[in-house]
């Protein structure tokens, strides 16, 4: 896995955004400038979906325009779908966007900077690489 590739999940860029962890916010700073940050559509939409003003949209789609977009497989969903499936069997439920962006960072060789705990639970079952 190149160490430069991270996918910045949603929980992330909230916390990010609302500036009151200085440990968050020189994480992503360094993120930022030394790797090449990649963001799922998923994500865009969770920060749009969260959003209070028209005027908060704008700034998320102007921000993300700065970033790799990755865009899924024919199979990305169907993994993510499988992946959810074997860790319900075995007790863990997890929702599937997270399943999803978890399949989506390992099929684009990146690390994941969560602060969603979902990603641990993740991990024991599916090779990812948290930050």
């Amino acid at each position: 896995m190149r160490d430069n590739r991270v996918l910045i999940d949603t929980s992330v860029w909230i916390a990010y955004f609302k500036g009151r962890d200085s440990h968050i916010a020189e994480k992503v700073d360094s993120v930022l400038k030394f790797s090449d940050v990649y963001v799922p559509r998923v994500v865009i939409a969770e920060l749009i979906q969260g959003a209070k003003t028209e005027k908060e949209i704008a700034v998320i789609e102007e921000f993300v325009e700065a970033f790799n977009i990755i865009d899924q497989t024919e199979n990305t969903w169907l993994n993510a779908g499988r992946l959810s499936f074997s860790m319900k069997r075995k007790g863990a439920t997890v929702n599937i966007v997270d399943c999803y962006i978890a399949v989506l960072a390992n099929e684009s060789d990146c690390k994941i900077l969560t602060l969603d705990e979902h990603f641990k639970d993740i991990r024991r079952f599916f090779k990812i690489d948290l930050l």
